[in-house]
C-alpha cells in the first residue's frame, strides 16, 4: 500500500456523484491514489478523467475506467470526445469485490496512464487526449469513497537516454554497503520474454545479485552465481509484478544480511547475501527486453 506521507492534496470522504477540479493539473509523475469500497450491491461505478465539468454539451472524457459487475466482471476504459465514445479497451481481470475495501493508483506518465489495485499492476491506457487538457475528476455509481490523493512525483528532467542502451554496464561510484541503494527506471517492451538486472564482484566473475524477471512464464527468479556456477533459484512471490509495456522503477536496498526489493513502490521480495563480501560488489549489468530510462545509486 501506498504511504500517505508524501500526499500534496487529499480530499476525505468526499460523497458520490463527485467531480472536481484538479488543482495545478496532472503532470507527467504524478500520482493520483483512491481509497474506498465496493458496496454489496454493486453493479458498477466510473472515475473519469475530465477535460472540464459541463454537462451540455458533455465535457470530453480522457480517460474513462469504469468496473462492472455483471457476471464475472470486468473493466472497460475509453474516451469521450466531441460526445462520442471511441474503441472500448476491456480488461477481464477483475480486481474489485463487492463489500471489500480497495486501492487504486494511477501513474500518469508522458504517453499513458498506468493503473494498479491493491499494488497490483492492473492495466495500461494509452493517452488519446492530450493530458494536459485534463483538469477535473468525476467519480460515480456504486461505489464509496473514502479518500482521494494527490501526489505530485514530478519526474525530474529525464535524463539523456543515450547513456542507458541496452546491455548497459556501469561502475557503482563506491562498493555495496548495508543503506546503499540503487533504483532502475525502465519500461518493459511491448513483446517483453525477459530482462535480467546483476549486481557484480570487481575482480571475478561472480553476479551477487541476479534478478531475471520473465515476462512471458510470468516469473521472477532471483539467483547468484558463485564459482562459475548457478545456485538454487528462488522464484516465490504473491504476484508477478511486470507486464508488457509497463513503466517500473525497481528499488534495491542493501541491508545488512539481504537486499529488499521494491517494485513502484510497493515491497516486492527479499533476497539474502550469498556472496558475504559486499564491499568487493562495484558492477551494475542490465540486459534483455526493456527500454532503460534512467539509473542512479546513493
Amino acid at each position: 500500500m501506498m504511504s500517505l506521507d508524501n500526499f500534496q492534496r487529499t480530499v476525505q470522504n468526499p460523497s458520490i456523484p463527485y467531480a472536481r477540479t484538479i488543482i495545478g493539473g496532472l503532470l507527467p509523475g504524478g500520482l493520483v491514489v483512491i481509497r474506498g469500497s465496493v458496496p454489496e450491491g454493486a453493479e458498477r461505478f466510473q472515475i473519469d478523467f475530465q477535460c472540464g465539468n459541463s454537462t451540455k454539451p458533455r465535457a470530453d472524457v480522457a480517460f474513462h475506467f469504469n468496473p462492472r459487475f455483471k457476471k464475472s466482471g470486468c473493466v472497460v476504459c475509453n474516451t469521450l470526445q466531441n460526445e462520442r465514445w471511441g474503441w472500448e479497451e476491456i480488461t477481464h481481470a477483475m480486481p474489485f469485490g463487492k463489500g471489500e475495501p480497495f486501492e487504486i493508483v494511477f501513474m500518469v506518465l508522458h504517453d499513458k496512464f498506468q493503473v494498479s489495485v491493491n499494488g497490483k499492476h492492473l492495466l495500461i491506457y494509452k493517452h488519446r487526449l492530450n493530458l494536459e487538457k485534463i483538469d477535473t475528476i468525476g467519480i460515480y455509481g456504486n461505489v464509496q469513497v473514502s479518500r482521494i490523493g494527490f501526489v505530485s512525483n514530478k519526474q525530474e528532467e529525464v535524463p539523456d537516454a543515450s547513456q542507458f542502451v541496452v546491455p548497459y554496464i556501469a561502475r557503482l561510484h563506491s562498493p555495496l554497503e548495508p543503506g546503499r541503494t540503487i533504483v532502475v527506471k525502465g519500461e518493459v517492451n511491448e513483446k517483453a520474454n525477459s530482462f535480467a538486472i546483476n549486481l557484480k564482484a570487481s575482480d571475478s566473475n561472480d553476479i551477487a545479485l541476479h534478478l531475471n524477471p520473465r515476462i512471458r512464464e510470468k516469473a521472477f527468479v532471483r539467483n547468484s552465481y558463485l564459482d562459475s556456477s548457478w545456485g538454487e533459484e528462488e522464484k516465490q512471490i504473491p504476484h508477478f509484478p511486470f507486464s508488457p509495456g509497463m513503466y517500473f522503477e525497481l528499488i534495491i536496498l542493501c541491508k545488512a544480511h539481504e537486499y529488499n526489493i521494491a517494485i513502484n513502490g510497493v515491497h516486492a521480495i527479499e533476497y539474502k547475501h550469498r556472496f558475504k563480501q559486499l564491499g568487493k560488489i562495484s558492477i551494475l549489468e542490465i540486459h534483455g527486453d526493456l527500454r532503460l530510462l534512467d539509473v542512479r545509486s546513493w
